[in-house]
């Protein structure tokens, strides 16, 4: 069969910019990636052709060198702090594993993930469990396992923790404070300003009340405030302002009840950069101005410098992770090129739920067309299924051909849905030449099996 490449078509008029140009190399790929003359493309010394062959696309890859590696680049920075790895970005039970042996704590939104980390054999008292809405089974869970902090984020909670608590027996607690500073990539992924579901507002008095009620159970122990200002934060500002503001609140708590709080938590939220060109926070220049504005403000207020806590998630897996689908459509309209795969927002719904931008790639071969402006799309019954637009590929791209995306480690497995009834992929590891799988991937054996009526 001859296929006709495509001929190459404007930029479409509403697109926001020009196409991103993947000339860039590979800056927010893995490391370890080798784009190889024939287009095939390696990390960690294994062609992403070759685990699409053998395990089927969808398919996500995790560099575990790239992961170890920024865990240890956490540890490097914060010497002082405890790096809690947020397991809501993605879990399972080699990497709970493996930030276990690099010595990083764990962040934990509920049983599920608790569960999981401790039969993997992670230490519960390195785990922190927090959440809005925690269920009853998620503090039975945490309780009988023996976590080492839970984070209060609402009034109801003290009641009902302290209550869980056997007699003779004492509960580590922390207090998630509002501060009131926006910050984030997206509106709905800003956590720290007024008027949403977390935590207890530093501004209308509810944190400090908060605080008093916890210091008069006597089966909780307040050990410190926790903050988490939002997701992909690429200045180092937010988190200065939030030290200021609950050192503010440490100080108050030592004036008027005698107690000085002796951990500070300041959630994760750090950006990594998506597409060539795009900001990142760098642990580095957070940690050491971090450091000095603790260290300022608490001279100030004449308190002893906390315990620091940090929790990143999407910075440390998300930069190890590729996505590789496979092509199973190319269409050409007045406006633009679509090229739709055999996955989207099922295994990726976050260009649906924050306009996130992708830089996919064609591997597995070498494109020998121009470059046209593309829209990549998923298989979903929805018009809002698209995994990346206006991105540069090569105009013969055709219907078998594999697309790969980098930046594929966080919030898309651990986000991922059965819609249409399409299982979720698995995901395959990658280290030294060598690759192995993780998970499985979801059959529709599995999902028959839950539909258990008639």
């Amino acid at each position: 069969m001859t296929v006709t490449p495509l001929p190459p078509l404007p930029l479409s008029p509403t697109a926001p910019e020009r196409p991103q140009d993947q000339d860039e190399g590979l800056s927010v790929w893995p490391a370890s990636a080798v784009d190889r003359p024939d287009g095939r493309l390696t990390v960690a010394g294994v062609a992403l052709d070759e685990i699409a062959e053998r395990h089927g696309t969808p398919v996500y890859v995790l560099d575990e060198d790239e992961v170890r590696g920024r865990c240890r680049r956490y540890r490097d920075a914060f010497p002082e702090a405890d790096v809690h790895y947020a397991a809501k970005a993605f879990l399972c039970r080699a990497l709970a594993h493996w930030v276990e042996e690099e010595g990083l704590g764990l962040d934990v939104c509920s049983a599920g993930e608790l569960e999981l980390a401790v039969t993997t054999g992670f230490p519960p008292d390195r785990i922190l469990l927090h959440g809005n809405a925690k269920s009853p089974e998620d503090l039975r869970t945490a309780l009988r396992l023996g976590v080492g902090r839970i984070v209060i984020d609402s009034p109801a909670e003290i009641a009902r923790i302290a209550a869980a608590v056997p007699p003779g027996s004492e509960q580590k607690v922390m207090l998630r404070v509002t501060p009131g500073i926006g910050a984030g990539g997206h509106a709905k992924i800003r956590t720290g300003s007024e008027g949403q579901k977390f935590g207890l507002s530093l501004r209308d008095g509810h944190a400090q009340h908060a605080v008093a009620r916890v210091l008069g159970q006597p089966r909780l122990r307040l050990t410190g405030l926790h903050c988490h200002l939002g997701s992909q934060i690429t200045t180092v500002k937010p988190y200065l302002a939030a030290v200021r503001r609950l050192v503010g609140l440490m100080a108050r708590t030592r004036d008027l009840y005698g107690v000085v709080l002796p951990e500070l938590d300041l959630g994760g939220g750090h950006g990594v950069a998506y597409r060539p060109g795009d900001p990142v926070l760098d642990p580095a220049a957070l940690a050491h101005r971090v450091r000095v504005e603790l260290i300022e403000s608490c001279a100030g207020a004449g308190l002893p410098v906390p315990r620091l806590i940090i929790e990143p998630g999407r910075a440390i897996v998300g930069p190890a992770g590729v996505a590789v689908y496979r092509v199973l459509a190319v269409k050409a309209t007045a406006a633009r090129v679509f090229v739709a795969v055999d996955g989207g927002m099922s295994d990726n719904p976050r260009p649906a739920l924050y306009g996130v931008r992708y830089a996919p790639r064609l591997i597995g071969r070498r494109g020998a067309a121009e470059r046209v402006a593309t829209t990549v799309a998923g298989r979903h019954c929805e018009a809002g299924d698209v995994l990346a637009e206006n991105v540069p590929l090569p105009a013969d791209v055709r219907p078998g051909d594999l697309l790969a995306v980098p930046v594929a480690g966080a919030y898309h497995l651990s986000m991922a849905s059965s819609y249409n009834l399409v299982g979720r992929p698995p995901v395959v590891a990658v280290s030294a030449g060598t690759s192995r799988p993780l998970v499985r991937r979801e059959t529709l054996e599995d999902l028959r099996a839950r539909d258990v009526g008639l």
